[in-house]
């Protein structure tokens, strides 16, 4: 009966039996570490330091007999948490658990964390320099100290930029779960965004040219301020990649149109830049937290790194896009600029 029970666990189980040796294991239990090993000694078994510390512990080889973990890698890269646990009359069970998933959400976090301290080192150390240089050098140089002025407000603006993003991402992804409720046209939403940007165009010598409905397209669930967020985002990256002094930004949106990855119909928002482009390896990455795409007429498109950006915009995009239970994409290659495509469902 215990065997029948332990072949029906969804999660790989191992027996140990008092004496050291494998006594079975179910399906999955095989599958992970290899089958045809009951009878052998755990040590040759397993050959993990770690997962033989934690059966010796569960056998009482050292002590009373105790509960211990350790992780295990699988064969394909996977991790697992293994617990050993004092099995009746002797003996121990061992049980595996998938958290590879987990420690992906964890390398994720840490890597977060080293990108914002980066972000946030850098304005901080020239800061710091410029104060210092202030302080000796240029304390009676009235045109160094106004120059170096003038670059300490720009990096101070750079760091409130990141922390406002960074608010921001914090925000959606708190609200992620909750679809919005009320429906409206996002004509209106999207002219709003372009009003705004219509200055930083003009500032970088490009033109912003829009095909909106007249009517403001077909209703969608969404929140207004977040389509205009997600507008002004990818026409702002546009601006900075796109091809400067007489470069265009293409804003388009139409439908109802047929979505099968949404399984109905969606209004679709594009925006287009006539720019370099970047090699296609790039695209399905665009949207990460402050991934930097390096290349011919593409370093630093999704990374703020040169170009006043914050490396976030494009994750805070995606976040809602999501939250409306939409899709993003991208297209583009080299020399072929970038289209950023957005499908929000109609239903």
């Amino acid at each position: 009966m215990t065997g029948r029970l332990i072949d029906a666990l969804p999660l790989p189980v191992v027996t140990v039996d008092r004496s050291g040796r494998l006594s079975g294991a179910n399906p999955a239990g095989e599958a992970l570490i290899g089958g045809g090993l009951t009878g052998r000694h755990f040590v040759t078994a397993l050959r993990r330091p770690a997962a033989l510390d934690a059966v010796e512990a569960a056998l009482g080889a050292v002590g009373p007999p105790e509960r211990a973990e350790a992780p295990w890698e699988g064969d394909d890269g996977a991790r697992w948490r293994m617990t050993a646990t004092p099995g009746p009359g002797g003996g121990a069970v061992l049980c595996f658990e998938d958290v590879t998933a987990g420690a992906a959400v964890d390398r994720q976090r840490r890597e977060f964390v080293a990108n914002v301290s980066h972000e946030l080192r850098t304005p901080l150390t020239a800061l710091t320099g410029f104060v210092e240089t202030l302080r000796g050098p240029a304390r009676d140089d009235p045109a160094a100290r106004d120059r170096f002025l003038a670059v300490m407000a720009e990096e101070a603006a750079r760091m409130n930029r990141l922390i406002a993003d960074l608010l921001a991402l914090s925000r959606v992804e708190a609200g992620a779960h909750e679809r919005p409720a009320a429906r409206i046209p996002l004509g209106p939403a999207v002219a709003r965004a372009l009003e705004t940007l219509a200055g930083a165009a003009e500032a970088a010598g490009m033109a912003i040219r829009a095909d909106l409905p007249p009517d403001g397209g077909a209703a969608v669930r969404a929140d207004a301020d977040q389509v205009v967020q997600v507008v002004t985002n990818l026409v702002e990256n546009a601006l900075k990649y796109g091809r400067s002094e007489g470069g265009t930004v293409a804003v388009t949106l139409d439908g109802p149109v047929d979505a099968p990855a949404l399984r109905g119909t969606a209004m679709r928002l594009r925006v287009e830049d006539d720019g370099p482009g970047l090699d296609p390896v790039h695209l399905p990455r665009l949207a990460e937290r402050f991934y930097r795409a390096d290349g011919d007429g593409a370093a630093s498109r999704s990374r703020g790194e040169g170009s006043g950006g914050t490396g976030l915009g494009l994750a805070i995009v995606k976040h809602i896009v999501h939250r409306h239970r939409g899709r993003l994409t991208f297209d583009g290659a080299p020399g072929k600029g970038l289209t950023a495509t957005v499908l929000l469902p109609t239903d």
